[in-house]
C-alpha cells in the first residue's frame, strides 16, 4: 500500500487547513488509517485515527475538539480537517495505514504497516 499526504502549508493561529490522505495499491483490503505528526528533534506524535470497521474515530487530547478525520465518497481517501490552529501544531504530518491493529495499540506509530511522506504545516502566531 503507497500512501500520498498532501494539503500543508502555511497558516495563521486560529486558522483552517484539510490534509487528505490516498491510499493506492492493494486498498481492496480495509485498514485503519492514522495520522501522526512529528516536530525535529521529538519522537512521532499520535494525532488522530479512524478505523475501518465500524468508522470510529481517536484523538489525541491536544487535538480533541479541533481537528477530525474522516472519509466522503472519494475513493480510498482519508482527511484531517484541521480547525483553531495552533502555533504548537507546525510538525510534519504523516499519514498511516495498519489492520488488526488493537484498540490499546492504536496510537503506538510501531502498530502501523504504511506510512506516507508527509506534508508540512506550520502555524504562524
Amino acid at each position: 500500500v503507497q500512501l500520498q499526504a498532501s494539503g500543508g502549508g502555511l497558516v495563521q493561529a486560529g486558522g483552517s487547513l484539510r490534509l487528505s490522505c490516498v491510499a493506492s495499491g492493494r486498498t481492496s483490503r480495509r485498514y485503519d488509517m492514522g495520522w501522526f505528526r512529528q516536530v525535529p528533534g521529538k519522537e512521532r506524535e499520535f494525532v488522530a485515527v479512524r478505523r475501518q470497521n465500524g468508522g470510529r474515530t481517536y484523538y489525541a487530547d491536544s487535538v480533541k475538539g479541533r481537528f477530525t478525520i474522516f472519509r466522503d465518497n472519494a475513493p480510498n481517501t482519508v482527511y484531517l480537517q484541521m480547525n483553531s490552529l495552533k502555533p504548537e501544531d507546525t510538525a510534519v504530518y504523516v499519514c498511516a495505514a495498519g489492520s488488526d491493529m488493537i484498540l490499546s495499540n492504536m496510537r503506538n506509530p510501531n502498530a502501523y504497516a504504511y506510512w506516507g511522506q508527509g506534508t508540512q504545516v506550520t502555524v504562524s502566531s
